[in-house]
């Protein structure tokens, strides 16, 4: 009866107004850098089954088709898509983008570890290198600056060295960064801040130098831009608003159907 359609077009707008949602909040993100896309995932919900396929329908024959109802659709899960980003030269030494797998570690309030594709760090006033966002995360391991050597001689090379240029024209090696990857990288938890946090799905981290044991290697003076794709993310927000606007149809005629029975019960 119409009544069914009226729920199903009703799971169908739900679901593509969350779809919305997260199209809206990776085009807003397509100047952060090392922000990653998301995708929505949808699955269809139950089915009526009216009449089972293959039922024995006479001494030699069976029925080749069932019918069944479906019920509507549901969004499952948003999916982080880790593809690699654009580089952007910009100059500064402690601007460093990774090419492949991993993450930059940095060091959150109360001793967790928060996991960062953003390159953007600066130079705190008490010579550690910190995230430059808006909470200023300390680098996980990262060496301490001394107070002799100004911030613009600080530079992070490929392999993840950290090192600073003297007065007298040498080269201090200061530490070594080292990244972690996961082997679900789309569980992680989104936490803001440009972080991300190990959860059940994503995984235990694995850590290492750059360049070694499967994780990428760093762009010195670079920054990974966002993957937000500003033309398809445009192209699928007009698709979804279009199917909204059949579903929304469906209920306009389901609800003509059922004021046609109404009527003719009068």
């Amino acid at each position: 009866m119409a009544i069914t359609a009226l729920h199903t077009a009703a799971t169908g707008m739900q679901a593509l107004s969350t779809k919305i949602d997260v199209i809206a909040n990776n085009i807003a993100n397509a100047d952060t850098p090392g922000y990653k896309a998301s995708r929505a995932n949808f699955q269809d919900l139950l089915y009526q089954i009216r009449s089972q396929p293959g039922v024995q329908t006479g001494t030699d024959t069976n029925s080749p088709l069932g019918t069944q109802i479906g019920l509507g659709v549901a969004m499952s899960n948003t999916q982080l898509l880790f593809t690699q980003g654009s580089a952007m030269q910009t100059g500064l030494g402690l601007d460093a983008m990774i090419q492949g797998d991993g993450f930059f570690q940095v060091e959150l309030p109360g001793g967790g570890t928060g996991y960062t594709r953003a390159g953007n760090f600066v130079l705190a006033p008490d010579g550690q290198i910190v995230l430059g966002n808006s909470q200023g995360f300390r680098l996980k391991d990262g060496p301490s600056v001394p107070s002799d050597v100004s911030w613009d001689k600080v530079s992070i090379s490929s392999d993840g060295q950290v090192v600073a240029s003297r007065a007298d024209g040498s080269i201090e090696s200061l530490g070594q960064l080292q990244l972690a990857r996961f082997p679900n990288p789309s569980g992680l938890l989104q936490n803001g801040s440009n972080v991300y946090l190990q959860s059940g799905a994503s995984g235990e981290p694995i850590e290492g130098i750059p360049g070694e044991n499967g994780l990428g290697t760093i762009l010195p003076r670079s920054l990974e831009l966002s993957t937000t794709e500003a033309v398809n993310e445009l192209v699928e927000l007009i698709k979804t608003q279009r199917v909204f606007q059949m579903n929304s149809q469906s209920i306009q005629t389901a609800d003509e159907a059922l004021q046609t029975v109404a009527t003719l019960r009068r």
